[in-house]
């Protein structure tokens, strides 16, 4: 009894995450309904409480997949109950990617969840663990991009489309850096259980600055506008225009003054 007791309680939603997903809701509403007398802060608490949502939901993947594959521990830990306070790294996977939306309009991925792959057989396994966590991001971009290639835009009212623009952009940003086939991030995860133990051994010490060293690259003029330009790519294919995105990030940095909402695409 004490055990089923506790099995349940490391798998119930902790409720650290209904409060944010709470926030993010009644932010939507504000957004939708114009409600708030200061629409960018409505549409910035919108957006950072539905990006850590994401974040929370991609360690949470990892952790399901893991605990499917074999790894029993991932209960215990915490991470079942998508509180992102028992994250291992809760630096890195909240504060820091909250702080690069807010410097940049990147969506940083992040790392947290701690697997014992030891308990884990099957190479198909270990990939499928590492590729769940971005895979959520790009389900997160379908939905929050669906109104766009839906063409089901009639009636939404403008601050919210930005905003779901710029919600998707971080979504498109967080699943392409994951999928990077770099040491410490999740791309690299999905190749690693293919290598050689003596290829995996001389890459291992460099994984902990995989991640620095891709931001370094993005500050090199000519990597940034490929990269970007990528993303606007997929963006557009996806039905959302440079136009949406801007004008959601624009409204994101309430700090800098809220402008007068345009209302339709030029």
């Amino acid at each position: 009894m004490a055990t089923a007791t506790s099995r349940r309680s490391d798998r119930s939603v902790s409720p650290v995450f209904l409060g944010i997903a709470a926030v993010t809701a009644v932010a939507g509403w504000a957004v939708w309904t114009g409600f708030s007398t200061a629409p960018g802060f409505a549409v910035f608490l919108f957006v950072t409480g539905a990006w850590i949502v994401s974040l929370c939901l991609h360690e949470y993947a990892h952790a399901r997949t893991a605990l499917h594959g074999g790894d029993i521990t991932v209960g215990a830990k915490g991470y079942l109950t998508l509180n992102p306070l028992k994250y291992t790294h809760a630096m890195l996977s909240i504060v820091l990617p909250v702080i690069f939306v807010i410097m940049g309009g990147i969506g940083l991925p992040g790392g947290a969840v701690f697997i014992e792959h030891g308990r884990i057989r099957g190479r198909w396994k270990h990939s499928l663990i590492a590729a769940a966590g971005p895979l959520t991001n790009v389900l997160f971009a379908v939905v929050c991009t669906a109104p766009f290639w839906l063409h089901a835009l009639d009636g939404v009212p403008a601050g919210f489309r930005y905003a779901l623009a710029f919600l998707a952009l971080l979504q498109v940003t967080a699943a392409i850096l994951n999928f990077l086939p770099v040491p410490g991030l999740d791309g690299y995860g999905v190749i690693e259980p293919w290598l050689s133990h003596g290829v995996r051994r001389q890459i291992e010490p460099f994984a902990p600055f995989g991640l620095l060293a891709v931001f370094a690259f993005l500050w090199v003029p000519s990597v940034n506008s490929v990269f970007f330009n990528a993303i606007d790519a997929v963006l557009r294919g996806l039905g959302v225009t440079e136009w949406d995105t801007y004008w959601g990030q624009r409204l994101y940095r309430f700090w800098q003054g809220t402008p007068e909402i345009p209302s339709l695409i030029r």
